[in-house]
């Protein structure tokens, strides 16, 4: 019904005529709900190649995906590198697109892609008449380097930085607290810059994700990892995904990449909570009455907040104005259910002024990203027989193979799980964390030294309110 008044004026206007009989486009499976403007082309195809004053042949192995406008031209449509590896999987080998969506298309090499203007250009390509040419022109890289901030300009807070080096070794989930002016959010900004890039899988995964959302077009090719920070009053829709067409949300489009929630307890508590599902499992499901979306969503969650409502609680240079009760109140809108999915812990005092005016300069974030890409160098070695790319993506069977203890550190360990008070998760997560503090020292096992720094980012519920 959308596109019937779209394909007629098109067919009219590009001078193909539209044929008076009763014509019935059958879009097959039946049980699965088809929407988009996509479909006007392959419509329109069909009639034309149904009609026998059509005079056209079309191959088995074409696909035709694109808008129609009403006078005949082709408009680019979203989702165009899903189709086309959708294509490729159906051993369809040529693909017609609007001109605009050509490079998407052209990221998946075993396809000849012809970038199309209008349905005229189209028929006399298909009769022969005049060929389209294959496109051969470059996809738009996106770097977005240019927007990261360097570790080097970060000042003080050491303990800090060599803590987020660890989360990015082995995309741990981190939360950041303390008074303002710490600098939790120029850290979690300036994370992305000693992430390496993304390998050609995932940077296609992650591609595939922005063109379905309709914002490939200004990204190009996802080479980078993305950063997501959408705002406190982001709805549950937003953030998970959801709504009234099941769009994806800021979860999904950081997979690969990194979700930083600053102001944390200042989040719906029912936004809060539905991220440990996808925490736990990686996926996203949406599920809706007539049906049921999975998407994808293995992201490093950076979490900052406040030890109170004005944030100046513990703050040695400024008095808090709060009351117990809004302490209280403020902080426990973070479940410990939540809490327990994250890695580490880092706690960021105000800097000291000495340190803010030091003409020495930090380590810089090219430095670190070596230290990082070696790490993940490792793990892409231990976890290339598994689904797994990364310490975080562990289970229980993973860590007995790969995470063996000494005796020694069994017995430190189970001394700490006491006075921590950990949870079977907790206890986990400290060992995957050991596990990349081990990757980045080069070591094969992990010593009582690696499992010590990690047991320094974990906090009890107690120390974190």
């Amino acid at each position: 019904d959308e596109s019937k008044e779209r394909v007629k004026s098109a067919l009219v206007n590009s001078g193909f005529g539209f044929p008076q009989d009763k014509i019935v486009i059958n879009l097959a499976p039946a049980d699965i709900k088809k929407e988009g403007s996509h479909y006007d082309l392959p419509i329109a195809m069909g009639i034309l190649a149904a009609n026998a004053d059509g005079n056209l042949e079309i191959s088995e192995d074409c696909f035709f995906a694109a808008e129609l406008s009403l006078d005949g031209s082709l408009r680019p449509v979203n989702g165009v590198l899903a189709l086309a590896m959708m294509a490729r999987e159906k051993n369809l080998t040529h693909i017609f697109v609007a001109a605009e969506n050509a490079w998407e298309a052209s990221l998946i090499k075993e396809l000849a892609v012809y970038p199309v203007k209008n349905l005229k250009q189209l028929i006399n390509h298909l009769r022969n008449v005049k060929k389209i040419p294959i496109f051969q022109g470059e996809p738009k890289i996106n770097q977005n380097i240019e927007e990261e901030i360097d570790f080097g300009l970060v000042a003080g807070q050491e303990v800090a930085k060599r803590g987020l080096e660890i989360a990015a070794a082995g995309c741990h989930n981190v939360l950041m607290f303390g008074p303002p002016g710490g600098g939790k959010t120029m850290l979690a900004r300036a994370f992305n810059s000693i992430l390496p890039n993304l390998s050609t899988e995932q940077a296609l995964e992650v591609t595939q994700i922005y063109s379905v959302a309709g914002l490939a077009k200004e990204n190009g090719l996802m080479v980078r990892p993305p950063f997501r920070s959408p705002h406190h009053t982001a709805s549950e829709a937003a953030i998970i995904g959801g709504g009234a067409d099941a769009k994806v949300g800021d979860v999904t489009l950081a997979h690969r990449g990194v979700l930083f929630m600053d102001e944390l307890p200042e989040f719906n508590r029912r936004v809060l909570e539905s991220l440990r599902q996808p925490l736990e499992d990686r996926v996203v499901i949406v599920s809706r009455a007539k049906a049921t979306y999975k998407y994808p969503a293995s992201f490093v969650l950076l979490g900052a907040k406040n030890p109170c409502p004005c944030g100046n609680l513990g703050n040695p240079h400024k008095a808090c104005k709060c009351s117990t009760a809004d302490i209280l109140r403020y902080q426990k809108k973070i479940s410990g259910p939540l809490l327990d999915r994250f890695d580490i812990f880092l706690n960021l005092p105000p800097v000291e002024t000495k340190k803010l005016l030091s003409k020495i300069e930090s380590e810089p974030s090219s430095i670190i990203k070596k230290r990082v890409v070696k790490a993940h160098r490792i793990q892409v070695k231990r976890f290339k027989e598994t689904k797994n790319y990364f310490n975080s993506e562990m289970g229980a069977k993973d860590i007995k193979k790969y995470c063996e203890l000494n005796l020694q550190a069994q017995k430190f360990l189970k001394r700490a799980i006491q006075k921590l008070g950990l949870s079977a998760r907790g206890f986990h997560r400290v060992i995957k964390v050991a596990r990349t503090i081990a990757d980045l020292a080069g070591s094969n096992k992990i010593e009582l030294s690696h499992l010590a720094e990690s047991l320094q980012y974990r906090k009890s519920e107690d120390e974190l309110y």
